[in-house]
Formats: C-alpha cells, structure tokens, sequence
C-alpha cells in the first residue's frame, strides 16, 4: 500500500462515525503517522454535535498490533520515547474524554498499545477470531502505558497475568474478564456493533454525554467525592429539556418526544 494513502478512513452515516486504521498490511501499527491522523480525526468528531457515536474499526487481519517497534527501535533516544508514549497517551484520553460513545469493532488480534486502544474505547464488540494481548514483556519491553487501560478493564491478578507473562487470551476469554462487551462470528459483527449504535442513538445525546463525562471522573474519586459529583451531574442533567419530557413521559406513560 503506497504510503500516500490515508493512515486512518473516516464515513460518517446517520449520526454514526467511522474511523478505519488503514495499514492493514502492517496489522495497522500506532506509528507516529498513524497517532497523528488519528489524533486529527478524533479532535474535529469530538467537537461536531453531529456526531452522536464513534466507532473504531480496522482494516485487514488485525486490529492492532501496537507501536511500530521498527520505527522506534530506528530513533534510540529517551526524548524520542517520552514524546511518542505522549502523543500515544493523548490519543488515549481524547476517546475516554470526547462526548461522544466510543465502539471498538475488534476483528482481529490487538496486541500491547493496541489492546490498549481496546481498553480505553467506551465499548468494545469482538470477533470470536480476536485475540488480545500485552506482549511486550515477551520483548524486553513491560507494557506500561498499555496496563492503564487494561487494569481499569479487568481485575488486577487477570491484568497482571497478561503483563507478566504476554500470553494471549481469546475473545470469550476477554468477554468474561471485561475487556470487550459481546463477542460475535465475524460475519455478525457489523450487525453486533450496529445494535450498539442504534441504542445509543436514540437516547437523548445531552444525557449520554454528560453521563460518559461523570463516569469516568467518579471512578478517579474516593466515594464521598464521587457521590458529591454524581449528585451535581444528576442535577443538571435533571433541568435539561431531554430530562424534563422523559420523565414527563414516563408520568404520562407515553413515549418521549425528543428532539434530535
């Protein structure tokens, strides 16, 4: 594939983005090139109130196999370093912390920073073909940018094993342990991902942002804190028009009229 083409394929349809990590000839690498274009796609949906859901999707065998390790090992500098697992890093926290819900769709492996982008995606629907791992231990290399995701994902003995020892776990495997929603044959995954989607697009998008914004700060707080947040977020969101009908609805006992 000529480097030319684009790092990341963005389509947009009914309120619902897509954004396809396209180099899937190299398992689609976190490259410096690709965090960048990934970086710029997931600024400008994050500000567009047209956009109501994200998904994350891949093109070829694999998801992602995380950082491209040729491209690092070529620039052998702790500057070099800090500046790459920043920018990864940044990349990380737009998804948790943009509005909008973000879906992983994991058609194949996704390995070290790309399990990494699986843990940190609101929500993830797998492949029953998926494997996920954080294999840089195998290489000298401890996954430490990646445990952040995973350890807020699944339990800290399960988190631990998959750093230790790098071994891969399958999609099932991932499910129980929390790292991915459902699991699906691959020819169900796009239908999987689109009953996500429509879910969440017919909920009123003041209250799922606001909501996804909460939960992820409550989760930071001791829990005096976060129930001192949780109350004020539930207040606000209590005044807004999308609360007001709905409850009134419910009153009612009809369906919401909510403005898109």
């Amino acid at each position: 594939m000529s480097s030319e083409m684009p790092y990341v394929i963005r389509s947009v349809h009914d309120g619902v983005a897509t954004l396809t990590l396209n180099r899937g000839e190299k398992f689609n690498p976190l490259s410096e090139e690709m965090l960048d274009a990934l970086q710029a796609e997931l600024d400008a949906i994050k500000s567009d109130d047209s956009i109501r859901v994200l998904v994350l999707a891949a093109a070829g065998k694999a998801f992602c196999a995380g950082h491209d390790l040729k491209q690092m090992r070529a620039q052998p500098s702790e500057e070099y370093y800090k500046k790459l697992f920043n920018q990864c890093s940044k990349v990380m926290l737009t998804i948790q912390q943009m509005p909008q819900p973000v879906i992983a769709r994991v058609q194949g492996i996704a390995t070290a920073a790309g399990c990494q982008l699986v843990s940190m995606c609101d929500l993830a629907v797998a492949s029953s073909d998926a494997k996920f791992a954080v294999s840089g231990v195998n290489y000298g290399l401890f996954c430490s940018t990646p445990s952040v995701g995973l350890s807020r994902n699944v339990s800290r003995k399960h988190a631990m094993e998959m750093l230790l020892t790098g071994e891969f776990i399958d999609a099932e495997t991932a499910r129980d342990r929390g790292l991915v929603n459902r699991v699906v044959p691959a020819e169900r995954l796009d239908a999987e991902v689109g009953k996500l989607t429509a879910s969440i697009l017919a909920k009123p998008a003041v209250a799922v942002a606001m909501g996804k914004q909460l939960f992820y700060k409550q989760l930071e707080l001791g829990i005096g804190a976060a129930y001192q947040l949780a109350g004020q977020t539930m207040a606000c969101n209590m005044m807004d028009d999308a609360a007001l009908e709905g409850v009134q609805a419910f009153i009612e006992k009809r369906a919401p009229g909510w403005k898109k």
